[in-house]
């Protein structure tokens, strides 16, 4: 059973039986809002390039990132599954994922901070129906859904995080606006939610 979280919520990753998940998936959806006036309109929506990142922590320090131009963590535990340049599914499927094989992440990594950018610029009130969501990748139930913020005028934010205490897995919906292209940009306000 899903769970729609709200900015701040977090759940753990454990099986009903209390074990850990061994695999998820989060998974990224958007599509671009129709523009205004008849003539936007004629024209059609315009294709929107949201980029989905994973950067991976011990503490405060990053050690690897994935992304479109490294799909595969250094020690293979994260993997991106391919870039996507449009969008449009951004109802229930997902447009970009990111599996994370959390019983491979290496025991000094303890948080994995989600990320998504405009690539191309455009602000997030040129997008609809974006959202973040957690999949058990073994049964491929989703865990958790966070409905990303259509409204205001920034290209990204930091969308969430899975994060280990006491080695138990949690996934946390940030939800933090931010102004950037890349990841890159983002550091600093994806710093200051670690």
């Amino acid at each position: 059973m899903s769970v729609n979280l709200s900015k701040g919520q977090q759940i753990s990753l454990s099986k009903a039986d209390g074990t850990a998940l061994r695999s998820v998936r989060m998974g990224l959806g958007w599509k671009a809002a129709p523009r205004k006036g008849f003539l936007a309109r004629l024209a059609g929506s315009r294709d929107i390039d949201l980029d989905a990142s994973a950067l991976l922590f011990s503490g405060r320090q990053m050690f690897d990132v994935v992304y479109f131009e490294h799909l595969i963590s250094n020690d293979g535990s994260v993997q991106h599954t391919g870039d996507n340049l449009t969008g449009g599914v951004g109802v229930g499927g997902d447009d970009e994922t990111i599996l994370v094989e959390l019983d491979r992440v290496p025991a000094h990594i303890d948080q994995i901070v989600f990320t998504v950018n405009s690539f191309t610029g455009q602000t997030f009130a040129e997008v609809e129906n974006a959202f973040c969501r957690v999949v058990d990748e073994a049964t491929g139930s989703e865990l958790a859904r966070y409905t990303l913020s259509g409204e205001g005028n920034y290209t990204a934010q930091v969308m969430a995080k899975v994060q280990r205490a006491e080695g138990v897995w949690q996934f946390k919906a940030i939800g933090e606006p931010a102004i950037g292209q890349t990841f890159q940009d983002l550091l600093p306000a994806i710093k200051a939610r670690l």
